[in-house]
């Protein structure tokens, strides 16, 4: 079975072939169970998307509370990936998207 990466580049060859950046800020609640349409390397728990972190919290507690057994903080890319802030520092640096390089992406850096 193809996955929506692999999809996503025969249909669409030129966005496939861009470099990956960093879209939002994102929190990855674990509660190990399966669900539909999380990103692509997300095997269980669910992501929830914002313009900054705290925004994804509230948006959480706001609807469920109680359900994971850890929680990550993290960014979503333009390749439909779940990052951690290290990974998605580089990415960000790599695709132009911050001004200085940094151990840790902060939201603030991007927008």
């Amino acid at each position: 079975m193809e996955t929506s990466n692999e999809l996503h580049a025969k249909l669409y060859p030129y966005a496939a072939s861009k470099k990956e950046y960093i879209l939002c800020a994102a929190m990855h609640y674990d509660d190990g169970r399966k669900h539909e349409h999380q990103p692509e390397n997300i095997v269980t728990g669910f992501v929830v998307c914002a313009r900054r972190h705290h925004n994804a919290i509230i948006i959480k507690q706001s609807l469920i509370d109680n359900v994971a057994k850890k929680s990550e903080e993290g960014f979503i890319t333009s390749k439909d990936r779940f990052v951690n802030r290290f990974d998605a520092a580089e990415i960000a640096w790599d695709a132009g998207q911050t001004p200085f390089k940094s151990d840790c992406l902060v939201s603030e850096e991007l927008y």
